[in-house]
């Protein structure tokens, strides 16, 4: 078997805006599925996982696009393992069209959790550490990996969001996926009709469960530039049922461009 999985699927239409392209929260959907495939095809996915009581979580990712698939288009998601450490692994993606057409690439950081305390669990004990018989090195990924992403006191409160049963998912906190959508939502239809995404990062700090209520703050750090790229930065915090503290969840960089 390869170390680069590829896995196919489609920007179906009802994942897609008004513009028939891809949401990117879908496409991280996908990334997400690509990745749980690509492991458990090597014995260190899910499935494996939770008859010993441990899962996947997603750390840090980070998305950068040249042009999102068209609705009805077919395309693939490329993935391989970078690097495993103790408590991480770097995970990198490529979508590309059956045309061969390069929409992105994509890079993340993973961790193991024991799903009954939620703490980390050593990777490399998990059958004698055969994730490492599974790296790739050589594979490029020309995006820049997620950096730290600073906050100033400036930042403004835009919204406090409820969260439900749709927001949960397998692992049993709110999904990695519903955050992205959710950082995307500060921006209405007009401005994404002047604008498309063409970089998205997030870092997740912690975990956050149904009936917490999740502050979403923004602010500005750059442009427009010549070239009418703008970036903010955005804060989650969640405060939990029955009390008056916050706690940050994670943080997310957003760029934009023209087009």
């Amino acid at each position: 078997m390869d170390k680069v999985g590829r896995y196919p699927f489609m920007a179906e239409p009802f994942h897609c805006d008004f513009s028939h392209r891809l949401f990117m929260g879908h496409l991280g959907n996908h990334l997400l599925n690509a990745a749980d495939f690509h492991s458990a095809d090597r014995d260190f996915g899910m499935t494996y996982l939770n008859q010993i009581h441990k899962t996947w979580v997603l750390s840090r990712l980070a998305v950068e696009m040249e042009e999102m698939p068209v609705q009805y288009t077919k395309f693939f998601v490329e993935t391989w393992v970078e690097s495993a450490m103790k408590f991480f692994t770097n995970r990198n993606f490529r979508i590309v069209g059956s045309d061969e057409t390069i929409y992105g690439y994509g890079r993340s950081v993973w961790a193991m959790i024991d799903t009954g305390t939620r703490q980390p669990q050593d990777i490399l004990a998990v059958h004698d550490g055969a994730i490492n018989q599974w790296i790739e090195k050589a594979r490029p990924c020309p995006i820049e990996k997620g950096g730290r992403v600073k906050m100033g006191d400036g930042a403004e409160l835009v919204r406090i969001i409820d969260t439900y049963y749709t927001d949960v998912d397998v692992n049993g906190h709110v999904n990695s996926v519903k955050y992205i959508e959710h950082v995307l939502d500060l921006w209405d239809v007009a401005w994404y009709r002047e604008h498309r995404i063409k970089r998205f990062e997030i870092a997740y700090v912690a975990e956050a469960h149904q009936g917490d209520r999740l502050g979403l703050y923004r602010e500005m750090v750059s442009g427009p530039d010549g070239e009418g790229a703008v970036e903010f930065n955005i804060r989650i915090m969640k405060i939990p049922p029955g009390s008056t503290e916050s706690v940050e969840v994670c943080r997310s960089k957003v760029r934009f461009v023209r087009g």
